[in-house]
């Protein structure tokens, strides 16, 4: 934002609030010459049009309260997308940018007449409501802030590492490529492990500790985020992929047609309204708790191991 643009935008709020404005103070205020606040005014009553007036009593003042500066042009309904935006934030606990998104729209919302703004925030709280599944409690807005920065400047990391399947910590050195946020609530680091000497993913919300170190590291020339993310089904990790087939049934199968499970899906459909589904994908622990979840709507046909994973969990659960 330029200078002058900030000036402009000081000169907007000074006059709109409380205390009367004159030349003589808003210089002092914005510490720049009488002549250049005189100038200021004349530049927002002829490029902007604003309605302008000085009287002895008041100073200066809008004679039309709805003006706004159009600094940066939104409409309503783009406010509101915003404003969407920011209230789908709170419902996923531990967003790192919440407390930023909700500043920015109060700071936009300043360009619209306050009763169009109170209209859009009414709208927004009673009539759209956002819930998550489970809710993220524990993610540190720092540890995400110092993520991003190692992540583009290329910086290795250490941390303190919770694995909740040992339920114990763990040290590890990283390069961090990306963050990954799957399903809008879990947000991953994915980098190079120095401990594993492989690609890991790494909960955020359970790094304990985390300093950026001064070493550098290079990406590795194989590692292509797309082509990596595309393999594997929701967020598991290694393994070769491999063709899976699944068969839903007919009351199962309308809730698999509406969306895209994975970007190698293909559906084949059978006559008794059933249908098949295959995609290419490794992760298939993932992929034996999402067949489960349809209970007797979903049959795994291949890879053979997939179907070896779900008999030894039904035959457990049948011991339980």
């Amino acid at each position: 934002m330029s200078r002058h643009l900030e000036r402009l935008l000081e000169i907007d709020n000074l006059i709109r609030g409380r205390e009367k404005q004159t030349s003589v103070s808003l210089a002092s205020t914005l510490e720049v010459s009488d002549r250049t606040i005189r100038n200021d005014l004349d530049f927002l009553r002829d490029r902007f049009f604003a309605p302008l007036k000085y009287s002895k009593t008041k100073g200066w003042y809008y004679t039309d309260h709805n003006w706004r500066l159009p600094t940066i042009s939104l409409s309503k309904g783009e406010l509101f997308a915003l404003t969407l935006g920011a209230r789908m934030l709170s419902a996923y606990a531990g967003s790192g940018y919440e407390q930023e998104l909700r500043s920015s729209i109060e700071r936009l919302s300043e360009r619209l007449p306050e009763n169009t703004w109170v209209d859009l925030q009414q709208l927004a709280d009673e009539k759209v409501i956002f819930r998550s599944g489970a809710e993220m409690i524990n993610l540190d807005p720092n540890i995400w802030q110092l993520l991003l920065k190692a992540c583009r400047n290329e910086n290795k990391v250490w941390m303190l590492y919770y694995v909740a399947s040992r339920n114990a910590d763990s040290e590890r050195i990283i390069d961090p490529y990306i963050l990954y946020i799957h399903r809008a609530t879990n947000p991953y680091l994915i980098g190079f492990c120095h401990k594993r000497l492989e690609y890991r993913w790494f909960r955020v919300d359970r790094i304990r500790e985390i300093k950026i170190l001064d070493e550098t590291f290079v990406k590795k020339a194989d590692f292509d985020a797309q082509a990596y993310l595309k393999q594997i089904f929701q967020y598991e990790v290694g393994g070769k992929p491999v063709t899976v087939k699944i068969r839903f049934n007919k009351h199962t199968a309308p809730f698999i047609r509406e969306r895209r499970w994975h970007e190698t899906q293909t559906i084949e459909e059978h006559d008794d309204g059933s249908l098949t589904l295959s995609m290419f994908t490794s992760g298939l622990n993932d992929l034996k708790r999402w067949i489960l979840s349809y209970g007797s709507g979903a049959i795994a046909l291949e890879p053979p191991e997939l179907v070896e994973l779900l008999r030894d969990e039904i035959q457990q659960m049948n011991n339980y």
